[in-house]
C-alpha cells in the first residue's frame, strides 16, 4: 500500500494509517449469513440449496462456535496488511539497522518513540508473540484450518534502498514473530516487499521458505511470482492462494516480474485479457474441491468508495476465472463487504500490524481498529458459508481486543457501507454482529 505520509508535514504531524473495522470487539464476532438464514443460534448456519447440506448445517447450528470446524468445511484466518518493520523490528529480539531514509524520519526508533509518547513505554525487546497478543487466543479458540496474511514487509538485512518515500524491512532472525501465529501463507504482491532491491526480495523468499510459509506473488521470475500457493487441508481438500498486485496501490511499474527478472506479479490492467490470464492460470491447477482466493493488493489509501472497475473485476474473477473468495488490502481501513452468487469479496481489509501507533491525521477512520476475518466456504461449491470477525486494537504494537461501544460504532459503519452490496448489519444479543445478504 502507499505510505500515508507527507514529506510537507512536520514529525508530529506524519499521518497515520487507519482502517475501520466491521467488526466486534471484546470478543464479538461477526457473523455473514443469507437474509433468509436462520440467525436463532450462532454459528455457520446457511441454507445453500440441497436437503444433505440443510441438514448438515443444521447439525453445525447445534455446535454453536465450533461449528466451522465441522467436516467438509474448511474454515480460513485472512486478515490485511502485517507490516512488521521499522518500529515494530526495533522492539524485537534482532532488531535490523534502524536506519531510514525518509525525510521526515531517519531513524526506525523514531517510531517506537511516537507510540511511547501516546500509550507509555513499550518493553524492549518484547518476544516474538508479543506483538499478536489477544489475536493469538483468538486463533486457539477458532481453530482456522489454514492462516493467510499478506506481508508487507522485506524480510532482509539488504541495504539496497529503493528510491521512494518509505522502506519496510524486518531483520530475518525476527521472522519467529511470524511463525508465533502459526501462519501458513504469506501474499507478496505488494508496494514494500522490494523496498530493499532484489537482494531484499531474494533474501526474504529464503527467510519464508526455511521457515516453512508458503508464499505467492513475488519471485525470482514471472513463473514464480504467478504461482499459486496449494495448502493441503486434512480430509478437507485444498486451499490455492494467488496474489497480485495493482499500481494503484503503488507498485511501481520496474517492479513486475518477468521471464529473466525478479519481481511481483503485477496486474498489467483490469481487462478481459487479463481475466482470461488469471482463468487459464486457475484452470491449469484447480481440482474439484478446491477453494481459489485471489488476493489483490489494489486501490487508494483512503475513502471508503469501491471503484466500479475494482468491483467488475472481482465480480469477472468470480464468474470468468473460477474464483471463490477475493481477499482485497491496500486501504488503511476495511471497506464494504459483498456476497456475490455465493462468493466472498472482502474490497478491503485494511491493516492488521502496523507501527503507525502515535502518528496523527485521519482519526475519524480509528486506525487503532484492527480486524480479524474467520471464513467457512463449503469446498463443493466455494459458497460462502459464515463470516465471523473480531475486532483488536492496537495499543504499544500490541494487539488487544476492542471494546464494546467500539464495536457498536464498527456495525454501524459496516451496516452503512453494506448497504450498496445488499448487506445490512444485526447486532445480536450474544454481541455478535450478523451480516445477511439477499441471495
Amino acid at each position: 500500500m502507499k505510505h500515508p505520509h507527507s514529506a510537507k508535514h512536520a514529525y508530529h504531524r506524519l499521518e497515520r494509517r487507519e482502517f475501520i473495522v466491521s467488526a466486534v470487539a471484546t470478543g464479538f464476532a461477526l457473523a455473514l449469513r443469507p437474509i433468509w438464514a436462520q440467525t436463532t443460534t450462532h454459528g455457520a448456519g446457511v441454507n445453500i440449496g440441497t436437503d444433505e447440506t440443510s441438514a448438515r448445517n443444521d447439525k453445525q447450528d447445534a455446535a454453536g462456535p465450533q461449528s466451522q470446524q465441522a467436516p467438509g468445511i474448511v474454515s480460513l484466518f485472512l486478515c490485511g496488511d502485517v507490516m512488521t518493520g521499522r518500529g515494530i523490528d526495533q522492539i524485537l529480539p534482532h532488531p535490523g539497522s534502524p536506519v531510514l531514509f525518509e525525510g521526515y524520519m531517519k531513524n526506525a526508533i523514531g517510531y517506537v518513540e511516537l507510540a511511547e509518547e501516546v500509550n507509555g513505554p513499550i518493553p524492549k525487546p518484547v518476544e516474538f508473540s508479543y506483538i499478536w497478543g489477544d489475536a493469538l487466543a483468538e486463533l486457539d479458540r477458532r481453530k482456522p484450518d489454514i492462516r493467510i496474511v499478506n506481508l508487507e514487509t522485506a524480510v532482509t538485512r539488504s541495504n539496497d534502498a529503493e528510491d521512494k518515500a518509505v522502506n519496510y524491512r524486518m531483520h530475518p532472525g525476527n521472522i519467529p514473530c511470524i511463525t508465533a501465529a502459526k501462519i501458513d501463507c504469506c501474499t507478496l504482491a505488494n508496494n514494500h516487499v522490494l523496498d530493499w532491491g532484489y537482494p531484499g526480495l531474494a533474501e526474504t523468499l529464503k527467510t519464508l521458505k526455511q521457515a516453512n510459509i508458503k508464499t505467492t506473488g513475488a519471485g525470482h521470475n514471472i513463473q514464480e511470482a504467478r504461482a499459486p500457493a496449494v495448502i493441503a487441508v486434512s480430509r478437507k481438500g485444498r486451499v490455492l492462494v494467488f496474489s497480485f498486485g495493482s499500481e494503484t496501490s503503488g507498485i511501481p511499474w520496474s517492479w513486475a516480474a518477468a521471464p529473466d527478472r525478479p519481481g511481483v506479479n503485477l496486474l498489467p490492467d483490469l481487462s478481459a485479457g487479463t481475466i482470461r490470464d488469471i482463468g487459464n492460470s486457475i484452470e491449469q491447477v484447480k481440482l474439484e474441491g478446491d477453494i481459489a482466493i485471489a488476493s489483490i493488493h489494489w486501490g487508494s489509501n483512503w475513502g471508503y468508495e469501491v471503484p466500479r472497475g475494482q468491483r467488475e473485476f472481482a465480480h469477472r474473477l468470480i464468474d470468468e476465472a473460477n474464483v471463490d473468495i477475493v481477499h482485497g488490502h491496500s486501504s488503511h481501513h476495511v471497506k464494504g463487504i459483498e456476497v456475490y452468487k455465493g462468493k466472498l469479496i472482502l474490497h478491503g481489509c485494511g491493516d492488521f500490524l502496523n507501527d503507525y501507533e502515535g502518528i496523527s491525521g485521519h482519526e475519524t477512520y480509528r486506525g487503532d481498529l484492527v480486524l480479524m476475518y474467520f471464513v467457512s466456504t463449503d469446498p463443493s461449491s466455494g459458497n460462502l458459508i459464515s463470516l465471523d470477525m473480531t475486532a483488536m486494537q492496537i495499543k504499544h504494537f500490541r494487539l488487544y481486543r476492542a471494546s464494546e461501544e467500539d464495536a457498536r460504532w464498527l456495525k454501524n459503519v459496516l451496516k452503512r457501507e453494506g448497504e450498496k452490496f445488499g448487506t445490512s448489519v444485526e447486532l445480536g444479543a450474544d454481541n455478535t454482529l450478523m451480516l445477511r445478504w439477499v441471495v
